[in-house]
């Protein structure tokens, strides 16, 4: 191979490895918005139940029935919080205490806060799929435009 032929190759292999950077970039943005959106709808799933139980104690009336589905979609968004929140975290090079839940340094042997042993971390590969199938799953390509 001549000088222009090696030059050629490293500069698609470089474009490759930024390309894949961006990516994750991305990705991990995307997450983030996700996460922001949980919370937010959280905290006016949070309100409205206040309103509720406020109108039942207020006014005598049994709005059981609106708190139980209220609870359950709050206790649903948590979960998906939670789920988007270990992306980021796995994303960011951190992992999750299996005790108490605080997130720590991916090569932590130790949990910072609790002070559990922290299990092995997982293969990267995993995460990259499990990022993708999310944002793809929960996002258009213009969402953050």
């Amino acid at each position: 191979m001549g000088i222009f032929e090696d030059v050629l190759l490293n500069a698609r292999s470089a474009v490759d490895a930024v390309g894949k950077t961006a990516g994750k970039v991305i990705d991990s943005s995307k997450l983030r918005l996700a996460a922001a959106d949980l919370k937010s709808e959280i905290s006016h799933k949070y309100q409205i139940l206040g309103r509720v139980v406020y109108e039942e104690s207020a006014k005598g009336k049994d709005f059981s029935k609106n708190k139980t589905e209220l609870i359950e979609k709050i206790t649903e968004l948590k979960t998906q919080l939670d789920s988007v929140n270990d992306l980021i975290a796995k994303a960011s090079n951190k992992k999750k205490c299996s005790s108490c839940g605080a997130y720590n340094a991916k090569n932590a042997q130790f949990c910072s806060k609790c002070g559990e042993r922290l299990a092995d971390e997982e293969d990267e590969s995993v995460l990259t799929d499990d990022m993708k199938d999310f944002t793809e799953d929960n996002f258009e390509d213009d969402d953050l435009f």
